[in-house]
């Protein structure tokens, strides 16, 4: 009974590493693979030559797995049924009224089954994912050795499997990834954000690089400039109030609406100025209008083809929910661009042991990057102060604190219509 005890545990074992192996390729991050291939020794050597050919790889791991599962079902079978069907008085085993009448063969499957799934299946692939770059590496060679004893079966398998896809379903059968995805790109750049200390700063074309592969799937309504901040004219206005206007604000262009803020029919650079318009009218450029759900990237293709600058975004009720520039499309790719006109009146202080103090307007992505919190991201708000209004779903009052995610956020200034300023410090339990 040992012996047969024994080979069931180094089946276990073999399993357990066999569908470990194969949820570790799957779920390694690619890019740190290929990184680690590229490097000098002999385990990156047998790391390359192990994952040049992933079908082969998986269909490799799969017959262990499969030879292991089998020769446990053998011994494990056998080892159930000593223990479970009893013997005659006599010494003859009342096999046909008690194993068939009794199910024995359904507790030999449901215990054998539940042994396999917990110590083979389950615990080693949770496992083998986390550390799936790591695994993969310490486990190169055995992995190799047996890549190359079941080399004439695995290879025969791929060919057969490779034909009747061609023959029946007319696609190719086992292709090499040559490129890396977006999604995985993404996933190197987060991971190596991850390991920036707190007191260290990102590399700028690190940051450059995250905001060009989510750029793609940004909305207008995420870096328009909103409503309540639109600086604007009334067309029917003296051409000496937009002249006032341009000097208060420092701005190049303002725009001029008809009778209110959702008519706007256009704007006024600062340059038309200089050609002494007698009405706000004569010096009028027109704008384009685009919806709130457009993409960036399309708002951008439209300036270009339209040779404009500033477009206004609309809700679905058709009335102004904002405006955006090329200059703030260029600001999600590069970061902010300031210059001596732009006042800085955002407020964001460390104030040590975890509190900080926020001004509504600041965009969750922002401060999570910048200040290593975690405050929850959503379609449904942009900023901090979106956020509370999304949880508390009214404006809260000044001194109201409300719990959201592990914080306390106290409200310090507020109005009827907006979140100003915000305190947040970690959530503790009493």
């Amino acid at each position: 009974m040992s012996f047969s005890i024994s080979i069931i545990i180094i089946n276990i074992l073999f399993s357990a590493f066999f569908s470990g192996m194969e949820i570790a390729y799957v779920s390694s991050n690619k890019i740190l693979l290929e990184i680690e291939k590229k490097q000098q020794g002999f385990i990156p050597k047998i790391l390359d030559r192990l994952t040049q050919k992933p079908s082969k790889y998986i269909t490799t791991m799969l017959l262990g797995n499969n030879i292991a599962i089998v020769i446990y079902g053998i011994y494990m079978g056998d080892l159930l049924a000593k223990l479970l069907i009893p013997t005659h008085p006599n010494g003859s085993a009342f096999l046909d009224y008690w194993f068939i009448g009794s199910g024995s063969i359904l507790i030999q499957t449901i215990i054998s089954t539940f042994v396999i799934l917990i110590t083979a299946e389950f615990i080693p692939k949770v496992f083998f994912q986390i550390y799936a770059n790591s695994i993969l590496k310490f486990f190169a060679l055995p992995a190799y050795i047996f890549y190359t004893l079941f080399n004439l079966i695995t290879s025969g398998v791929m060919w057969i499997s490779n034909a009747i896809l061609k023959l029946f379903f007319k696609t190719e059968g086992d292709e090499v990834q040559e490129a890396f995805t977006k999604v995985e790109i993404s996933h190197y750049i987060d991971e190596q954000m991850e390991t920036v200390a707190e007191n260290q700063e990102l590399d700028s074309e690190v940051l450059i690089f995250k905001n060009a592969l989510e750029f793609s799937t940004i909305k207008a309504r995420e870096v328009m400039v909103p409503r309540t901040e639109i600086v604007a004219v009334d067309i029917a206005e003296p051409i000496s109030t937009l002249k006032t206007k341009f000097v208060e604000t420092g701005l190049s262009k303002i725009l001029i609406y008809n009778e209110n803020i959702d008519d706007i029919t256009g704007y006024v650079h600062s340059f038309e100025l200089f050609r002494n318009p007698k009405t706000i009218k004569s010096a009028l450029l027109p704008v384009i209008y685009v919806p709130e759900s457009m993409l960036v990237k399309d708002v951008l293709n439209a300036f270009v083809k339209k040779r404009k600058s500033i477009a206004v975004v609309i809700d679905e009720y058709g009335g102004t929910s904002g405006i955006m520039t090329v200059e703030d499309i260029v600001e999600e790719l590069f970061g902010e661009i300031e210059d001596e006109h732009d006042s800085v009146s955002m407020i964001e202080e460390d104030l040590g042991h975890g509190v900080y103090q926020f001004s509504g307007r600041l965009e969750i992505d922002y401060l999570n990057e910048n200040y290593k919190i975690s405050l929850p991201k959503s379609e449904n708000y942009e900023t901090l102060a979106g956020l509370i209004v999304n949880q508390t779903e009214e404006i809260p009052t000044v001194g109201e604190v409300i719990h959201i995610s592990g914080y306390n956020m106290k409200i310090l200034q507020a109005s009827n219509t907006k979140i100003e300023l915000v305190e947040i410090t970690p959530f503790k339990e009493s």
